[in-house]
Formats: structure tokens, sequence, C-alpha cells
């Protein structure tokens, strides 16, 4: 992964695609960022939590332009997500989601709401880059209800 961002950086620079450079050099800055503060090795694991960063602030600036009627932010927003999206592993469906959730609970066998965290650090450990942790959440809480 962290390959595919270098060579596709290189492509966007060729191409002169300057919307997804950009978005391409935010990413390995926030990496690098990342590397710095934290020493983290540079991986596809650091790739996918950066990434995942990114789409989320992303995510909340469109709920923000949406309120204030900006389409056009929102749509160039959204280009950025899209174009973070391909940095991502393959994403699962919502049933696919479930399945993997319905098996962590036969695993855990939580009792209630307060069993939250138990349930969450194996759903975060299969599911992590793979699912919308948000999502994720919010189905675990459903269930505990």
């Amino acid at each position: 992964m962290v390959e595919k961002l270098q060579k596709d950086m290189i492509e966007a620079m060729k191409n002169h695609e300057k919307e997804r450079l950009t978005v391409i050099r935010m990413v390995k800055a926030a990496m690098a960022q990342e590397r710095i503060d934290h020493k983290k090795e540079e991986n596809d694991e650091l790739l996918i939590d950066v990434v995942n960063k990114q789409i989320k602030m992303r995510k909340d600036s469109i709920t923000e332009f949406e309120k204030g009627g900006r389409q056009d932010l929102v749509e160039k927003t959204q280009a950025e997500i899209d174009v973070l999206m391909n940095y991502l592993p393959e994403q699962l469906s919502h049933e696919e989601v479930l399945k993997i959730i319905d098996e962590i609970f036969s695993e855990v066998n939580p009792t209630g709401p307060k069993d939250m965290g138990k349930v969450m650090g194996p759903a975060q450990a299969k599911l992590k880059g793979r699912a919308d942790m948000k999502e994720v959440s919010s189905i675990i809480r459903e269930k505990l209800q």
C-alpha cells in the first residue's frame, strides 16, 4: 500500500492531477508526522490509520459544509474522500460486518452495555480499516441494549 501511494504520487505529478496530488501529499505528510510524533514505523498499518483519520476529518467537514449550504465544498471534500478510499483495504458489506460482530458476541458473551469495551476490542482488531468503526460501534451499542 505504501508503495502504491508513492507510485500514485508520481503518476499524479506526471498527469498534472492537482487535486489528487494534494491529497496524496497530505497523507504522506500526516504519515511522516505520526512517524516522528509516535516513533512508528512507516508501513501499511500506519497508512491505514492515517487514511482513516483523514477520511473521518473530511466526513465531519462535509457535515458542517452541508449545514452551511456549501455544496461546492461538499463535492470537493467528497472527491478527496474518494481518493483516500483507494488506500484502504476492500471495505466489507454491512452483512459481513454484522456476521463478524455476531461471531464476536458468541465468543465474548456480553451481558449489557457495560461490556462495550469487551466487544469493541476484538471488533477493532478484526474490522479496522475494513469497515467504518463509527458504524461498527453503533451496531454493537444497539445489540447490547
